[in-house]
């Protein structure tokens, strides 16, 4: 018989990094004055911010801004790289006070797949090794993403969210897995926007006991 290898607290439609998974890296990112683009990258792995503060000098959180934890991890969890437009999140300020924001991020080992809507995503092991995915989702939340040749109203919605467990109930244990990026398959967020399939996932050891 073969058993399959999880992490422990992961199962077959858990969408998150579980955590028994150990980051491979840690970082923390600074943006202030002026610098409208806030940049995280992961060589390897994937980004799951951990921390966001956004501050008025070196110690006062910016009143009138309420958490933007969810609104940024939304954004960029599960990517190789994700750039925060600060303005866009938070409004222009005072020019004369300084302002930052502060972040702190992870990243954990996984492969990073992106399928434009209506291609197939593959998504691949080496022999003896079998998928986990850790998080998926079908709909769009940048504009450059799968954008060529697209109309500008068809990619304008970066706010098009649609967690999936779809993709771990179809390809957890199985060393290849094909899955339609398709409205069919995961119903339709955002009528309108052309959409893409994102996941991240690792390839895990699996035990044979005969």
């Amino acid at each position: 018989t073969v058993t399959f290898f999880f992490p422990p607290g992961l199962t077959r439609a858990d969408p998150v990094v579980p955590s028994t998974v150990t980051a491979i890296s840690t970082a923390r990112v600074i943006t202030c004055d002026g610098h409208n683009i806030q940049h995280l990258r992961c060589e390897d792995g994937v980004i799951t911010v951990e921390s966001v503060v956004y501050k008025c000098g070196i110690t006062e959180k910016c009143p009138h801004h309420y958490d933007k934890l969810e609104v940024i991890k939304d954004s960029c969890d599960g990517k190789k790289m994700c750039d925060i437009d600060i303005v866009g999140l938070f409004g222009t300020h005072d020019p004369n006070i300084c302002k930052y924001l502060d972040t702190t991020y992870a990243c954990f080992p996984a492969i990073h797949s992106v399928t434009c809507e209506g291609s197939v995503a593959n998504l691949q092991c080496d022999e003896g090794q079998v998928i986990v995915v850790y998080w998926a989702d079908f709909g769009r939340r940048d504009t450059t993403t799968c954008s060529d040749h697209r109309p500008k109203h068809e990619i304008q919605n970066v706010q098009c969210l649609n967690p999936t467990t779809k993709v771990a109930d179809s390809c957890n244990g199985k060393s290849s897995c094909a899955i339609e990026a398709s409205c069919s398959v995961f119903g339709d967020p955002c009528v309108g926007t052309y959409k893409y399939l994102e996941v991240a996932y690792d390839c895990q050891s699996y035990l044979t006991d005969f």
